[in-house]
């Protein structure tokens, strides 16, 4: 990559790390601001940077899960698959 995008790269890095540590949601809104004011090229690059880790990091807590469900015993049936089907009720005779 090049400065721009490396630099913009590992400040989301940070900001990402700190808006977890501070619980601040604005915070890249903010930072991207002031970055916006000076470079929009580096703003952009930023953000870009902001939204592929978060992607990134949702793919990688949805692998995690599905490898630990698959990890997990499996039952050979299911409690309701060993009962046998309840049979349709008869009419009342009268």
């Amino acid at each position: 990559m090049g400065i721009t995008e490396d630099l913009a790269d590992a400040l989301a890095k940070d900001v990402i790390a700190a808006e977890e540590k501070l619980g601040d949601e604005t915070l890249v809104n903010q930072i991207s601001e002031v970055i916006g004011a000076s470079s929009q090229t580096t703003q952009e690059a930023f953000l870009t940077a902001i939204r592929v880790r978060r992607a990134e990091a949702r793919a990688r807590r949805m692998l995690r899960q599905k490898l630990e469900n698959a990890a997990k015993p499996q039952n050979a049936a299911s409690p309701n698959e060993s009962e046998p089907a309840p049979s349709p009720e008869k009419p009342a005779e009268t």
